[in-house]
């Protein structure tokens, strides 16, 4: 049975924000975080969206895109803690750390987080730093048998021996004194090596209680291995249920699934995270998801199909796209306040059925139905749901969602989709 605890209350409701990644990978630069968080702030702030998080390696000086250079130098201070490179973030000269970044997203009225590796970086683990607040060294705590397949910064940190909470506590302690609200700890929902890393978790969990300062923490990548749900949200706000997601219509496709499985795990403060909206213009310095510089190779309808996914099901919403870029169409997907009222406030979301690709999804409102119809085929189809299928004895009223449209009193609910397309619907 779920419990709440104190750390449920940090993510009440699903966080959005904006990533880096998408866009930038691993070489998002101060000026380009500092823009996005603008233009957040003058045009989405005031929707529900307020984090602004700088994604993997902004340790890594020559990072350029979303490639890896392995066995790189990074910078670090003397107690074995990853410091942002300067040359990027110039805020963070003179160990200022990201402390002068992030009071600049806090006077915007936004949240400001970043991206972290499971571990101990393996430069410290070579030279033997030291670790603040203990005299157990880098190598004493390091585990150089737990790698990531895919990145060569870290050694897993073995949580049996002394001076591995500390550790994670001086990483957390550190990031408190930055002003972190958020916190995304990759390579360790899931790996493609070993599995789910709960007891590094754990470490993390009890690091974050003891430094003093809310931060809502997400778990990458996935996918998060389902039997472990019951642990992931009591340490967790979000975990992610995937592998990375791009702009690929049979990773949409592959979502619906993935979601009716893990539906009944969502709840308030532990979300299970479809992972980051591939919206707008996307691959700038990223060459992940098989693309470079372009804007999104979504349609539009498969835009809205994504959207009214994420938002029935109450994804985390993380936009991947350069903001400054979007065009209206862009914009309006992050705008409409009925299709975020549905994200912030529905309850008991679930598959109501699928026929092939014909696919219903319901949940409950304050004082309304939400029903999400889905064509996931090819062709043009027909999708349907009943009244009786609903539960309702009279014909609801019935607004179409994205269009702001009334559609009058329905007694059948039948409408025919493009490909790949869907309709959000409020009934009341």
């Amino acid at each position: 049975m779920y419990t709440t605890s104190k750390h449920h209350h940090y993510a009440a409701t699903p966080p959005m924000g904006w990533n880096s990644w998408d866009c930038y990978g691993a070489s998002v630069r101060e000026d380009e975080v500092r823009g996005n968080a603008a233009y957040m702030a003058e045009h989405l702030r005031d929707y529900g969206w307020e984090y602004v998080i700088v994604d993997i390696q902004w340790y890594e000086p020559g990072a350029n895109s979303s490639q890896y250079r392995p066995f790189v130098p990074l910078e670090m201070d003397e107690y074995s803690r990853l410091q942002p490179a300067a040359n990027r973030f110039p805020s963070a000269a003179n160990g200022q750390g990201f402390k002068p970044l992030a009071d600049y997203v806090h006077s915007l009225g936004l949240k400001f987080g970043i991206h972290m590796m499971r571990g101990i970086p393996r430069q410290a683990v070579h030279a033997d730093t030291s670790l603040l607040g203990t005299n157990i060294t880098a190598r004493q705590i390091a585990h150089p048998n737990s790698i990531c397949p895919w990145n060569t910064d870290m050694y897993g940190v073995d949580a049996s021996k002394d001076g591995a909470q500390q550790y994670y506590n001086s990483l957390f302690d550190l990031y408190a004194s930055w002003g972190v609200d958020f916190v995304k700890v990759d390579d360790i929902a899931a790996s493609r090596i070993y599995g789910i890393h709960l007891d590094e978790i754990k470490l993390i969990h009890h690091a974050i209680e003891q430094c003093g300062r809310p931060m809502v923490l997400s778990l990458s990548p996935g996918p998060a291995p389902l039997e472990h749900a019951g642990p992931l949200a009591e340490h967790a706000n979000m975990w992610r249920m995937t592998d990375d997601y791009w702009d690929l219509w049979h990773l949409l496709y592959e979502m619906f699934e993935r979601c009716e499985k893990w539906a009944p795990h969502a709840r308030d403060g532990a979300w299970p995270d479809c992972d980051m909206l591939p919206l707008g213009h996307l691959g700038i310095r990223s060459v992940d998801g098989g693309g470079s510089d372009r804007w999104t190779r979504f349609t539009r309808d498969e835009q809205v199909t994504m959207m009214s996914l994420w938002a029935i099901f109450r994804s985390p919403l993380m936009f991947g796209g350069e903001m400054r870029d979007n065009d209206e169409w862009t914009l309006s997907l992050l705008t409409n306040e009925e299709v975020l009222s549905l994200h912030r406030n529905g309850r008991g979301a679930r598959q109501l059925y699928r026929e092939q690709d014909r696919i219903a999804w319901t949940a409950q409102g304050d004082d309304a139905l939400y029903v999400a119809l889905f064509n996931a085929s090819d062709q043009e189809d027909t999708v349907a749901v009943t009244l009786a299928q609903l539960g309702l004895a009279d014909a609801p009223l019935v607004r179409n969602l994205w269009t702001r449209e009334n559609l009058g009193s329905l007694n059948e609910l039948s409408f025919s989709l493009p490909p790949h397309g869907s309709l959000l619907l409020k009934l009341t």
